[in-house]
């Protein structure tokens, strides 16, 4: 992995093999994030797992094994006490140009992903809402 800051803006490129979560919370690390939000990020992901929300507790998830194109990622990510929360979803698309797209769940490398991140000061929580079973999100000083 390697990253790059300036100002208020991140770029990232995962190489070959490295887990996408794992490399993004080595990332927020070393730059001291509180909040970020994903502008985009593009590459190839192999062995990834993408979730569709339809109830309380069943996000419906299914994992691919094949390489797919990473056409777009996008989502926010919070430090919660010490512990990066991330909310990221995904489209792919496979070699007939097929699409999937939903919450992302896993993903590992297969040629390079890049990434950039919106670094921000403003703060939010995830809570979790007994109502639905998801992390919501809870902007401070609101």
């Amino acid at each position: 992995m390697q990253s790059k800051g300036e100002n208020s803006l991140i770029f990232v490129r995962l190489f070959p093999d490295e887990d996408i979560y794992r490399e993004l919370e080595q990332v927020c690390q070393k730059h001291d994030v509180v909040t970020a939000v994903v502008l985009s990020g593009v590459g190839q992901l192999k062995q990834f797992e993408l979730g569709y929300f339809k109830q309380k507790g069943d996000y419906t998830p299914e994992e691919f094994e094949q390489p797919h194109e990473l056409l777009s990622l996008t989502g926010s990510i919070s430090n919660q006490e010490g512990k990066y929360n991330f909310h990221l979803h995904a489209v792919l698309g496979n070699e007939e140009k097929s699409v999937v797209g939903g919450h992302l769940i896993k993903g590992i490398v297969e040629v390079t992903s890049e990434i950039v991140l919106l670094k921000t000061s403003l703060k939010f929580k995830r809570k979790l809402e007994e109502s639905t079973g998801l992390q919501g999100m809870y902007l401070e000083g609101e």
